[in-house]
């Protein structure tokens, strides 16, 4: 039999050939595709989640382990599809207008698939159309936004209106280095995330 929890393990280590062949095997003995997601990759991301809030490993640790999961995933995926498998929630997101900054973008978007979302990563310099435009055409139920400089920040405000004024009923979740809760809630986001690991946690309480 496969070993989920030495799936999990592998993607903790970041052990991208393990996560594949375990995965794998897996699947060639039958295993339900959602089980070899929840006991075996998400299991191993909220560990990874876990620690990273600890201050026990760093981002580059985070990296690796997504970095694990997703490959993973590659294999996993078309499986999940076929067994009409949900994610949990689907989300657009993306840096906004006039920043060009997407580690902790990428990072969140990484975590968020790893606990089983779908993610839609618009990239950088996203104007406020196109956060509608795909939040409308995707049927997202959430809209990240991401800003790293205080002078991209009032971008946040304008595509909350903008989002607002198209009729999406989207819940928008905000962050980045100078963003704050307060800000957060003057702008009119119904939620606010410090880190990657607490927007999963975020991200859930929205969809839930």
């Amino acid at each position: 039999m496969a070993d989920l929890k030495a799936l999990a393990e592998a993607v903790i280590k970041g052990d991208q050939a393990t996560a594949v062949s375990v995965t794998k095997a897996a699947l060639s003995e039958g295993m339900a595709p959602k089980s070899i997601l929840d006991e075996g990759l998400i299991a191993g991301m909220d560990v990874i989640g876990d620690r990273f809030k600890k201050n026990e490993v760093y981002i580059p640790e985070v990296l690796i382990a997504a970095r694990a999961m997703k490959t993973a995933m590659e294999v996993l995926e078309p499986e999940l599809v076929k067994a009409g498998v949900q994610p949990i929630g689907k989300l657009v997101i993306g840096t906004v207008q006039g920043d060009l900054h997407d580690i902790g973008k990428n990072l969140v978007a990484m975590m968020l698939k790893g606990a089983g979302f779908e993610v839609i990563d618009l990239g950088v310099d996203v104007s406020p159309a196109k956060f509608v435009e795909e939040a409308k055409s995707k049927n997202a139920q959430l809209v990240g936004m991401s800003a790293l400089l205080t002078t991209t920040m009032p971008g946040m405000e304008k595509t909350i209106k903008a989002l607002q004024e198209a009729g999406v009923k989207a819940k928008v979740m905000v962050g980045g280095a100078p963003v704050t809760q307060g800000f957060a809630e003057k702008i009119g986001a119904q939620g606010y995330a410090p880190d990657a690991a607490s927007a999963v946690d975020t991200a859930k309480s929205l969809v839930a």
